[in-house]
């Protein structure tokens, strides 16, 4: 995948970047971290620059994030209490956590959507219940293009400055992926633990 990535961005420059970018938002496991720091490295050797870069790789991912809000916007709040109203007791979930959890993202959210383009995986996902909650679109863009903007000047510049030994940024990426991953891990089963414990709680008292 790494040798199509830099084909693509060798052959059309700053549109081949957006494209990538915009791709990596919507299909996740493409990464990030190669398009950006060999990106970044193209600007020692070719007609682009890391403000070029920086700005068609923004564009990108708040492209591809519009379009993941947009599929967030279909799938909305009610489509979910729906399916929560169905299969409910095999998920053990109704439709007041379905509510709960709307109203925690309409109060919390905008931090969420911003920390979150941090985080390799969740970057791009998180635009999914941002669109379901139906977050202000002019703060979801605001804070999205914030966070990108912040990550990809951040690894582009660090593909310009060590040039060759781009690779070595992407295999600390690939480190700090796995930690991410493995939090992410940790902090979910710790969620789920305590979900279900106060449901026990509740039934207990009732």
């Amino acid at each position: 995948m790494e040798t199509w990535i830099q084909q693509i961005m060798e052959d059309f420059g700053y549109v081949g970047v957006f494209l990538l970018i915009m791709l990596e938002n919507v299909f996740p496991p493409i990464p990030s971290e190669v398009i950006l720091t060999f990106g970044g490295f193209m600007t020692t050797f070719t007609d682009l620059t890391v403000t070029g870069v920086i700005i068609a790789s923004t564009l990108g991912s708040v492209a591809g994030a519009i379009i993941l809000y947009g599929i967030g916007l279909l799938l909305d709040v009610e489509r979910l209490v729906k399916i929560v109203d169905k299969y409910g007791n095999i998920l053990r979930l109704t439709r007041n956590d379905i509510y709960k959890a709307d109203a925690w993202f309409d109060n919390y959210g905008f931090w969420t959507v911003f920390f979150c383009r941090f985080i390799p995986l969740i970057r791009s996902l998180i635009s999914i219940p941002a669109g379901m909650s139906n977050m202000k679109f002019w703060l979801f863009i605001l804070l999205t293009t914030l966070g990108t903007l912040i990550w990809n000047t951040v690894l582009v510049h660090l593909g310009a400055a060590v040039g060759d030994n781009w690779t070595k940024i992407v295999e600390a990426m690939d480190v700090y992926s796995n930690i991410a991953y493995a939090l992410i891990a940790v902090v979910t089963l710790g969620f789920v633990v305590w979900f279900i414990r106060k449901k026990r709680l509740f039934k207990m008292k009732k």
